[in-house]
């Protein structure tokens, strides 16, 4: 059973991704605190329901023009995609990408993949894809794996 504590962090965090994430991850963190509700013990169910761990007002998040739920559905099926995108001065470039990873930040969401192009790890700003075309092919190597590349040459641990 949970304890106090990791209820409250399943409400904080639920509570964070209903305020900051995109429509089917707000729905999905919703439906999950009221699913697990429903298997809580009354007495722990109170500690969910009476939750004094809030979520401040944020940022706001810089739009995208790609749906988020397809770059998470590349990142679960480890599919590469075909992005368009373009950087801070708007200069427009192609990409083929092995998605691993979607970092969520204050104000932008970051995509974490290595870039057929460059032959290296890249990060791209949603907000900055102006198009992504889920390609029907998987990527040759397994997420884990790439996470685990990236974050020893990012040194973290």
């Amino acid at each position: 059973m949970f304890t106090p504590e990791e209820i409250e962090a399943l409400v904080l965090g639920s509570r964070w991704v209903a305020d900051r994430a995109d429509n089917p991850l707000q729905h999905a963190a919703r439906s999950a605190l009221t699913r697990i509700a429903t298997v809580l013990p009354a007495h722990l169910r109170n500690e969910l329901d009476t939750s004094a761990l809030l979520v401040g007002p944020g940022t706001t998040i810089l739009a995208d023009r790609v749906e988020p739920a397809l770059l998470r559905e590349a990142i679960r099926a480890e599919r590469k995609l075909s992005l368009h995108y373009c950087d801070a001065t708007g200069r427009p470039s192609e990409r083929i990408v092995w998605p691993f990873a979607l970092a969520f930040f204050e104000s932008v969401r970051v995509l974490l993949g290595w870039c057929e192009l460059r032959q290296d790890f890249r990060q791209f700003r949603t907000d900055r894809i102006v198009s992504a075309t889920l390609i029907d092919a998987r990527y040759p190597r397994r997420r884990q794996a790439l996470l685990k590349e990236w974050r020893e040459a990012e040194g973290i641990r």
